[in-house]
């Protein structure tokens, strides 16, 4: 009997655990599903026609045209490259997706993920389920066979998403790929030096998911909703872990920015105080740019920190708008000055003002309600995914964040929860 009681008790608990987790599912997914979704462009006077013009000439550039980065491989595969530096990434990989699940593009999604799965991902010992971060398409070698966080993050969420839209019985069972994934990341306990891509203490994504890299972050690779996408519908157990990493990310965010600028480092400790590397100085530049655009889809999604998140576009926009709307360069140090350093590879790097970053910086309209912020959505709607004045083209980093951005304000950058297929 008492061997019955004890039985009886635990089932009790598991079942009252198990409702609990069911309950906060449900409550995030319904929430999911009352998200207004605002076409800036529409309030900035432009009309539907034209909006859908410019997001259909955008992925056309990047995905078809002469310049594009999207390459097929067959009757079945195709890779994003990074053109400028000659080799396929998981940042490029995995935003290719994201970008594909969000338009409708369901060949372009499934071709890129068969080359992620055949080519990048490791399909045994330490690094099982991980991806190389980077690959070459001429020797079809991995260049390196460690794993970039984001790469991962991206990979997930989007394979989540396509689990919602397509459902799993049409050739790729994309919720069974996405737990996978998920599922490898929690078996990660150090052997072989390969971790979890969240530092499990910190509750925060890790730079590389190896060694000391294990030990620091990347400002850019905090996407809090994420979090939240994988605490409604990856159903792994590991929801309230997930949620938790949402609430630290958003902390996180308030001490890796500049209080007065806005700016944040690269790259950074877990406490947000900038993290020197050996390749480069500590600064605001390329990865960073990502971040704005990362807090305004927070802000869209979720709403969960919007009064620091409105202080936040205030300043950055503001602090933009001293440099100058049209000329404003693409890296500073974080108090807003010039950075005059010479790599150590003997190279200066160039100054310009980047249409990757004029992309990002135009999604802080989401956030911010006052009048100006629409110049920052002008300026993005006059940019144009071209070579600059010095020749320099970077169709890869610039032309995605251009893409995306003119996903998120037109309306069309959304959570997708499932549907009836």
């Amino acid at each position: 009997m008492k061997i019955f009681n004890i039985n009886i008790f635990s089932i009790f608990i598991i079942l009252t655990w198990n409702t609990s987790i069911v309950t906060a599912q449900n409550k995030i997914q319904s929430a999911f599903k009352n998200v207004k979704y605002r076409n800036l462009f529409l309030e900035a006077g432009y009309k539907k026609e034209d909006i859908d013009k410019k997001l259909s000439k955008a992925y056309y550039a990047v995905f078809e045209g002469p310049n594009r980065v999207y390459f097929e491989v067959g009757d079945s595969m195709a890779y994003v490259s990074d053109v400028k530096n000659k080799d396929v990434r998981t940042e490029g990989m995995s935003y290719g997706m994201m970008i594909a699940v969000q338009l409708n593009k369901k060949e372009v999604f499934d071709r890129i993920w068969r080359f992620s799965k055949t080519y990048l991902q490791h399909q045994s010992g330490p690094r099982e389920g991980y991806f190389a971060w980077s690959f070459n398409p001429v020797t079809m070698r991995q260049n390196s066979p460690g794993s970039a966080s984001d790469g991962e993050l991206y990979y997930i969420t989007s394979l989540l998403f396509a689990s919602n839209k397509w459902g799993n019985d049409t050739g790729i069972n994309y919720y069974k790929e996405a737990r996978r994934i998920l599922d490898a990341m929690w078996k990660k306990d150090g052997t072989g030096n390969i971790y979890n891509l969240i530092n499990t203490e910190h509750k925060q994504i890790t730079f590389v998911p190896e060694g000391n890299n294990y030990k620091w972050t990347d400002p850019s690779y905090h996407v809090p909703v994420f979090y939240e996408i994988w605490a409604a519908y990856a159903k792994d157990g590991h929801e309230e872990f997930y949620k938790a990493c949402a609430d630290t990310s958003r902390v996180f965010l308030h001490r890796a920015t500049h209080p007065i600028t806005g700016l944040n480092a690269d790259y950074t400790e877990f406490s947000g105080e900038p993290h020197a590397t050996r390749w480069m100085p500590v600064g605001f530049r390329y990865d960073s740019w990502r971040v704005p655009m990362n807090i305004a889809m927070d802000y869209v999604w979720t709403g969960k920190d919007k009064e620091w998140q409105e202080g936040y576009a205030k300043r950055f926009q503001n602090f933009l708008r001293s440099k100058g709307l049209d000329a404003y360069e693409d890296q500073f140090n974080l108090d807003g000055s010039r950075p005059e350093y010479i790599l150590k590879a003997g190279a200066v790097p160039k100054l310009r003002h980047s249409i990757g970053l004029v992309s990002t910086a135009a999604t802080t309209a989401l956030i911010n309600d006052n009048k100006g912020s629409l110049d920052f959505v002008h300026a993005v709607w006059d940019a144009k995914l071209e070579p600059y004045e010095d020749g320099y083209f970077d169709p890869y980093y610039d032309g995605l964040l251009y893409l995306f951005s003119l996903i998120h304000l037109s309306g069309n950058y959304q959570i997708i929860t499932p549907q009836q297929y």
